[in-house]
């Protein structure tokens, strides 16, 4: 079973999982990128512990996963 824990390593990789799995969603793939962030913070990882006690922190750690990943 895999550990989350309340840092923005843990919370980056929950994040890249679930962006590979909005890929996966053809209602998600027509999204904007600020959508789909939403979309993924909601349906996929709402309960993560950083997003829970860092959301400012968890949409910066995103946004610079997006730009460094190229994934928008």
């Amino acid at each position: 079973m895999d550990r989350v824990f309340n840092n923005a390593d843990s919370f980056a990789m929950a994040f890249d999982d679930a962006w590979k799995a909005s890929n996966r969603k053809p209602s998600e793939q027509d999204l904007s990128v600020d959508e789909r962030v939403k979309a993924i913070f909601t349906d996929y990882i709402s309960d993560h512990p950083f997003l829970l006690s860092e959301p400012e922190q968890a949409k910066k750690v995103a946004d610079f996963r997006i730009r460094l990943l190229d994934l928008g």
